[in-house]
């Protein structure tokens, strides 16, 4: 299933996303865990010094070898060149799977090991100061979307992506590739306004969305959160020793967190266990198809010179039962 955690800057996004993805491999979960944010922050979060964070290869510089893997023998798509961020999968492309070797993952992804078990990380590349005045931070995040287009993952395994602070996050079609959205949420005017403007942007594609409420200090926070989110307000986190140890470097072994932060991950993932349910993977490919055509009519076939509507294979839809033709 595919997780995505959203929220505004230092609302403990990273963080909590840590956490859940440490969570998943205590609990053996296969796991894919993709740092999407502007500011690349978790690598470290899951304990990588900052050499070895800055050494984890960028997505988005090896856009080509993705695009040429994933077009495969697919007739409607005649070069890589001719492929674009929300290009969507067809009869004889090529797809992924969270448990497999293929040579994006070889290129793209580096193993972490954690306390409980090794998880697979990817991250988009940091936005530096060259791509100020001449590059979106979206460029960068084309080789996240494009891959989750592609990528045929089960019940059991998981896809967490980390995305950009802020409501960038929803600039794309990318929030509708996800099962379930968690979005951190301070107990603050500020946080609860972000709330508001991000439920509008899922309820108009019915995307599932939870919060999760962090930095509560007591009762106070947790009622004034239950008034402002109601329903959609599915777990509260508050101040925890374990993290304040890992944000200093020096991380205690991750089964000595908190009792009530690991009762609250294990909400998380059954909240995701119980939105996968009900994926509908037709709904889903829809969706991929709609924003290709607004992609590729709005500046796709200027940029390519091609009728990008045409890589649409009608009768195609992505699931759990497709075989993916692996061309030679």
């Amino acid at each position: 299933m595919k997780i995505a955690f959203v929220g505004k800057g230092g609302s403990g996004k990273t963080t909590l996303s840590s956490l859940f993805i440490r969570h998943l491999a205590a609990n053996e979960a296969p796991v894919i865990a993709v740092d999407a944010d502007i500011n690349q922050h978790l690598g470290t979060a899951l304990g990588l010094d900052d050499a070895e964070a800055a050494a984890l290869p960028a997505m988005g510089a090896h856009l080509s070898l993705i695009k040429e893997y994933l077009r495969g023998t697919n007739p409607r798509i005649p070069s890589a060149e001719t492929m674009i961020k929300t290009t969507p999968p067809g009869e004889g492309s090529r797809l992924l799977r969270v448990c497999e070797d293929n040579p994006i993952y070889e290129a793209c992804a580096r193993t972490v090991r954690l306390d409980d078990g090794d998880i697979r990380l990817m991250a988009t590349g940091p936005f530096t100061e060259s791509d100020l005045g001449v590059a979106c931070y979206h460029s960068k995040v084309g080789a996240v979307e494009l891959c989750l287009n592609h990528l045929v993952d089960g019940p059991e395994e998981y896809v967490v992506v980390d995305m950009t602070a802020g409501s960038d996050s929803f600039a794309s079609g990318m929030f509708t590739r996800f099962d379930l959205t968690f979005l951190v949420v301070e107990p603050t005017r500020k946080g609860v306004s972000v709330y508001r403007q991000y439920k509008q942007y899922a309820r108009d594609f019915g995307v599932a969305l939870r919060v999760v409420g962090n930095k509560v200090q007591g009762m106070d926070d947790v009622e004034f959160l239950r008034e402002e989110v109601g329903d959609d307000l599915l777990v509260t986190v508050g101040h925890s020793d374990w993290v304040r140890s890992m944000e200093k470097g020096r991380p205690a072994a991750f089964e000595l967190l908190e009792v009530n932060n690991r009762m609250a991950l294990q909400s998380l993932q059954n909240a995701a266990e119980d939105s996968y349910r009900h994926r509908d993977w037709e709904r889903y490919t829809r969706q991929m198809v709609h924003f290709h055509l607004k992609n590729a009519e709005s500046w796709g076939n200027a940029r390519t010179g091609a009728d990008l509507a045409a890589q649409v294979d009608p009768g195609f839809v992505l699931s759990e039962r497709i075989s993916a033709a692996q061309p030679a």
